[in-house]
């Protein structure tokens, strides 16, 4: 199960695209993974899809103390992999998941024993889906440090260029989740119909056993996680690097659900149905971002091993192949948006009322779906070189600026879909001025780089 691709030689196109498809299958089959659990509650009605969209905010937010651990620790694995520092490489990666295993416990804790006030900040109308968004809170929470070594595992085994184990791991996990999710929320002989509670279940046994993967991968492994040792005395000097590195790409995650969170408080004030079709709405656009993610991971792993081994103009030319086959991708994505809204749409929610309102979310989110893409795969190369400053910087300031756009759109005649669009136009902005930023430093910082 470990085949790891040369990305140091070679032709760029050819080691990028095969270290790229394992990860945007994988990142398609956490989308489906989301996108299971959406669909049988949907089943169940858009009252069970607003609880479980909105606890899922929280497991949304945890990701960025996740990606704290798991960005630097990529990097700085993937940097020494290029070099060559083996032993340096495996010290990061056990300081790497060190950090994710506390922050996991710290983080699950909180969602556990504060559910209630967590869940109440969204101002939900309806009893029922305020108990039901508690009980999914606390279920997900009380087991997070699965999501949270999931993570981490998959960004360190693919620092070293491979690609596979992460994909087949996860694509195990999604079948689990696809067969115990109508089990568990239907229920099925002795097993009771648990509802919301049933998808919490199914999500977290999922991804205990993708856990339990990783962990029999990394036991067999001779070449990084041969001497990792979690249980070892922390190395400060390793930590603070990691730190240093994914702390400004944890704040950008955080930020980003945060402000999610606050636009969601907005979406509410339209009712829970309107609620709903955010929810549902952004796991079918994950089709688009969740493989620019992946496509991002890739070229995060192929700019930082070429740039350990000073192969700049290597690790330049990837960023090209990468953004020339992720500007393809985004736009297929904002025509299928744009051209099949109501269909896709109807597959989640089938309330007539409900529907025109996701084909509004659907359609305008569409039209910046190439921009985001852009800006995705742009922070990803960026983050290869160890500069996770920018992308967060331009992120940041824009995520934060859909607040009064949203206020001041939704207050004129587009009303909710003054929200959508507040999304979308600052989405395009992001993906045009970090493309721009990314430009002026590889013709300037980056050029110093070469000369030195």
């Amino acid at each position: 199960m470990s085949k790891r691709i040369n990305l140091l030689e070679g032709n760029i196109f050819t080691s990028l695209t095969k270290l790229a498809i394992p990860i945007m299958a994988t990142s398609l089959i956490q989308m489906a993974y989301n996108l299971t659990d959406m669909i049988w509650i949907g089943q169940i009605g858009s009252n069970a899809v607003a609880a479980v969209g909105s606890a899922s905010m929280f497991g949304w937010l945890s990701t960025g103390m996740a990606v704290l651990a798991r960005m630097g620790g990529q990097v700085m694995v993937a940097q020494k992999w290029g070099a060559q520092k083996r032993e340096e490489a495996t010290e990061y990666a056990s300081n790497s998941l060190q950090l994710g295993i506390f922050f996991s416990i710290v983080f699950g804790l909180i969602m556990f024993l504060f559910a209630k006030p967590l869940i109440a900040f969204f101002n939900l109308n309806s009893a029922t889906v305020i108990a039901d968004a508690e009980v999914y809170l606390k279920i997900t929470g009380g087991a997070i440090i699965f999501q949270f070594v999931n993570q981490i595992f998959s960004g360190l085994i693919t620092a070293t260029g491979n690609s596979r184990t992460p994909f087949l791991t996860t694509t195990v996990g999604l079948f689990i989740n696809i067969i115990l999710d109508p089990v568990f929320i239907f229920g099925v002989g002795p097993i009771p119909p648990m509802g919301v509670a049933g998808a919490a279940w199914a999500t977290i046994i999922a991804q205990g056993v993708v856990s339990l993967l990783f962990v029999f991968y990394a036991i067999k492994d001779t070449m990084l996680f041969h001497q990792v040792n979690v249980f070892q005395k922390p190395n400060w000097i390793c930590q603070k690097e990691i730190i240093k590195i994914g702390f400004p790409t944890a704040i950008q995650s955080m930020t980003f659900t945060a402000i999610s969170m606050i636009i969601a408080r907005l979406i509410a004030n339209f009712g829970d149905a309107a609620v709903a079709v955010q929810k549902v709405g952004s796991q079918i656009e994950s089709i688009s971002w969740m493989t620019a993610d992946g496509f991002s991971v890739a070229i995060n792993s192929f700019i930082a091993q070429n740039y350990g081994a000073k192969n700049i103009e290597r690790a330049k030319k990837g960023y090209k192949s990468a953004l020339s086959l992720i500007s393809i991708w985004g736009t297929l994505s904002t025509l299928l948006l744009i051209f099949l809204a109501e269909p896709i749409f109807k597959i989640f929610i089938t309330e007539t009322a409900v529907i025109p309102v996701g084909v509004d979310y659907l359609v305008i989110l569409g039209v910046s779906q190439l921009f985001m893409c852009v800006e995705i795969v742009t922070a990803g190369a960026f983050s290869g070189f160890g500069k996770t400053l920018p992308p967060s910087i331009v992120s940041i300031t824009f995520t934060v600026a859909r607040i009064p756009m949203a206020l001041f759109l939704s207050s004129t005649a587009l009303g909710l879909s003054g929200i959508w669009w507040s999304i979308s136009i600052s989405s395009i902005l992001k993906g045009v001025i970090l493309f721009v930023l990314f430009m002026i430093y590889e013709k300037t910082k980056l050029k110093e780089t070469v000369k030195q």
